[in-house]
């Protein structure tokens, strides 16, 4: 007489609960949870780019330096550090303007763009006002972006919000099954989160200062907890 053996498994949003006969560390409970903590940005970063456009590529280049000079020594009067400062780009090129028959040089272009991280953030609006003097006309803005400058605390509480959203639900799965959770034998941060700096309005204020608006910011963080049942 032959025997047919029937095996039933059972695999519900992650829950997976083996047969009675099999060891006790092949029953267990797999959930994900997410935490997530919104936080008001602490630091500001400044991007700007001096230019230059004259008749030769020396003579542009000579008449930048003195202007990216004065941007430089604006930043670092409003506090910034010089590890905070730095060059992100130096450029001589021709210029050109293009019509339907051709294109015409017209001059040769020098830029230097500088990135300025601000570390406290209330004195963005000052630093761009203090710079944009500095520039003139021959100074752009091109981004600026509030960002969270040290996110390891905000990272810890997220992923303590992301323990406990995942042991709720094991609670929960336990409950409906008529089991009880046991220890944790495998946990795994799949994805935390940091926030991509955003460019932020500027308005200038009633006083006629410039204010750099902050807004908030998700740290979000994703763990996958496993536990034994019994």
């Amino acid at each position: 007489m032959k025997r047919t053996r029937v095996v039933i498994s059972l695999a519900v949003l992650g829950l997976v609960l083996s047969t009675g006969v099999a060891q006790a560390a092949d029953r267990y409970v797999t959930v994900a949870g997410t935490g997530t903590v919104h936080v008001t940005p602490d630091a500001v970063r400044i991007d700007v780019t001096t230019s230059i456009l004259a008749s030769s590529s020396t003579s542009a280049q000579s008449q930048l330096i003195p202007v990216s000079a004065r941007v430089r020594a604006a930043f670092l009067a409003q506090g910034i550090a010089t590890a905070n400062l730095s060059t992100r780009a130096l450029n001589n090129y021709p210029q050109y303007n293009y019509t339907d028959t051709g294109s015409v040089l017209v001059g040769y272009k020098a830029t230097q763009s500088f990135e300025a991280i601000v570390t406290k953030a209330s004195t963005a609006g000052a630093v761009v006002d203090a710079v944009v003097a500095a520039g003139g006309n021959n100074m752009t803005v091109d981004a600026v972006s509030p960002f969270i400058l040290n996110p390891s605390s905000s990272t810890e509480s997220a992923r303590s919000n992301a323990v406990k959203n995942a042991r709720a639900k094991a609670l929960s799965y336990a409950k409906l099954l008529g089991v009880t959770l046991s220890s944790v034998t495998y946990l795994e941060e799949s994805n935390a989160s940091f926030p991509t700096p955003v460019v932020m309005a500027m308005a200038k204020a009633d006083s006629g200062a410039t204010t750099v608006d902050l807004g908030q910011q998700d740290v979000t963080v994703t763990v996958n907890v496993r536990w034994a049942i019994k």
